[in-house]
């Protein structure tokens, strides 16, 4: 499955962790997430361990880029 991209900068939270919780119960594990704060790129990535993902974290210029794949 093609890695599927959620841009959720400008989104507060729950909002972020939302869409992710959303498109990882459609069956995407291949996610590339892009948030703009702590508080999503912690609550986004928290999701992602507790549904068995794997994360990879980097910056990219003032945005975070959250990599996920299946553990």
């Amino acid at each position: 499955m093609a890695k599927k991209r959620i841009d959720a900068r400008g989104l507060s939270c729950p909002q972020p962790v939302v869409l992710v919780d959303k498109a990882v119960a459609n069956g995407n594990t291949d996610l590339e997430i892009l948030v703009d704060n702590e508080v999503a790129r912690e609550n986004v990535s928290r999701l992602a361990v507790r549904r068995g993902l794997k994360t990879d974290i980097r910056l990219d210029g003032t945005d975070i880029v959250i990599t996920t794949t299946k553990a």
